[in-house]
């Protein structure tokens, strides 16, 4: 019967794992559907803001209640899964607590894992309550109505219900260990140190070691098999941000908030008209192919970069960036949150194309219009408040600025106040409609 759970539990393994392998390999082929961008340079303060902002956790703490508990949820995870390892050396070669031979250490490590396991608990009912009966504004919003609220909280109850199989295996584990049960008992004593789980042995007592050993089995499957549930639903969730805030935060911009990237082919225009040897007439060099003309801007997700789609994956949908933005304050339409998950779903829809047909078939749609509207991309004021309130690096104001620079170069969109003061400096050198002779006359007013 051993043997049998052996092979039933190395299949469920390496289905999980080659599920979530598959679904990553979507991920990283959906983010290549976007320009390529050079984010290569300064390796080394790179890795310093990853181990600061993604590791660290240090722009959570800037609202204390919700980063606490959110590091205290991310510790817990993280040092949990030594003990998942165990499980999953016991689940293949059929052993008992395989790292008990590390003695008083050993101890150490399941009394720490089960209050970090309490602690979790804990930390994710707050969350549930501060989502679901505190008003907080920004879980109130237009963009978490309906599977963005829903997946919210299916994460908030399976991590609930994965810290009450671990204590209830180790209850069910401690309780057969102190009635000496083969495979379970050893004859160095207690195997680890259960500082919370010890608490349910009352709800255990005058239960057979067969029932004891049926609930320890069913809580230690149920809680293995959830991990591996839970690894694969993050290609579906929010929570996908549990593994791309790493590289999200080490390509992020590094240069000052508020600097605007040149389009290199403006760039290039601008240097021959300042190049007073260059001939604008002339042909192009034999064998040189001029290609297509580069497009100005972005009206869909092929327009933007790499970068920017790996930004739309990561967005934890904290709001965070939409509970800073004076716009959205004053009332206006724009969110930033939502112009990432807007982003996002637009990546998941070409995505689902793909798995169907092979390849991508226009479908009569586009970022612009069909998901992210004009009046949202004019409503930004480019303060940057929303860069700087994310916690994992995103940033909602590029994929702005590039579908406002594809409405104003390619479209000729501009609104009529800023049509207006860009022909303006275009005649004047100022967006005032007075001729440069006449701008100090004001000054002469008494």
């Amino acid at each position: 019967m051993q043997i049998v759970a052996q092979i039933l539990f190395v299949i469920a393994l390496v289905a999980g794992i080659g599920f979530f392998a598959r679904n990553i390999k979507r991920v990283i082929r959906n983010i290549k559907l976007g320009r390529e961008v050079d984010r290569s340079d300064n390796q080394g303060e790179r890795f310093a803001k990853m181990a600061r902002v993604a590791m660290g956790q240090s722009k959570m703490v800037k609202r204390p209640i919700a980063g606490i508990l959110h590091i205290i949820v991310y510790v817990g995870f993280i040092i949990i899964n030594i003990e998942v390892l165990e499980i999953i050396i016991d689940g293949i070669f059929g052993t008992h607590r395989v790292f008990s031979f590390l003695g008083g250490f050993y101890d150490v490590l399941i009394f720490s894992f089960e209050i970090l396991a309490f602690l979790v608990f804990v930390g994710v009912v707050i969350f549930w309550i501060r989502r679901n009966t505190i008003n907080i504004k920004r879980f109130l919003s237009r963009e978490l109505k309906g599977w963005p609220k829903n997946d919210a909280n299916y994460i908030l109850y399976f991590e609930m219900v994965l810290m009450i199989l671990f204590l209830t295996m180790n209850a069910a584990d401690y309780q057969l260990q102190l009635n000496g049960a083969d495979h379970y008992a050893s004859e160095a004593g207690i195997m680890g140190s259960f500082p919370i789980s010890q608490y349910l042995l009352p709800l255990l007592d005058g239960l057979s070691n067969a029932t004891l050993i049926i609930i320890e089995r069913v809580a230690w499957w149920l809680h293995i098999l959830g991990i591996l549930f839970f690894l694969n639903y993050l290609y579906y969730s929010k929570h996908l941000h549990i593994i791309l805030a790493f590289p999200n935060v080490y390509l992020s911009k590094l240069t000052p908030q508020g600097e605007f990237d040149n389009l290199e082919a403006v760039k290039k225009e601008v240097e021959l008209m300042m190049d007073p040897n260059a001939d604008p007439f002339a042909a192009p060099a034999e064998g040189e192919d001029e290609g297509e003309p580069e497009k100005f801007g972005a009206s869909d997700i092929f327009d933007l970069n790499q970068v920017q789609l790996l930004n739309s994956y990561t967005c934890t949908e904290c709001g965070r960036c939409t509970s800073e933005c004076p716009a959205n304050q004053t009332g206006k339409k724009l969110s930033p949150r939502k112009i990432m998950m807007d982003t996002r779903d637009r990546v998941e829809e070409v995505g689902e194309i793909i798995n169907k047909n092979g390849k991508f078939e226009d479908d009569g749609k586009q970022l612009l219009d069909d998901y992210i509207l004009r009046e949202e991309l004019w409503a930004c004021t480019t303060c940057n408040a929303c860069v700087e309130a994310c916690p994992v690096g995103i940033d909602p104001l590029s994929i702005i600025l590039d579908m406002r620079r594809y409405l104003v170069m390619e479209q000729s969109a501009a609104p009529n106040e800023l049509a207006i003061a860009m022909t303006n400096i275009e005649n004047n050198g100022a967006p005032w409609p007075y001729n440069q002779m006449d701008r100090l006359k004001w000054a002469e007013e008494k």
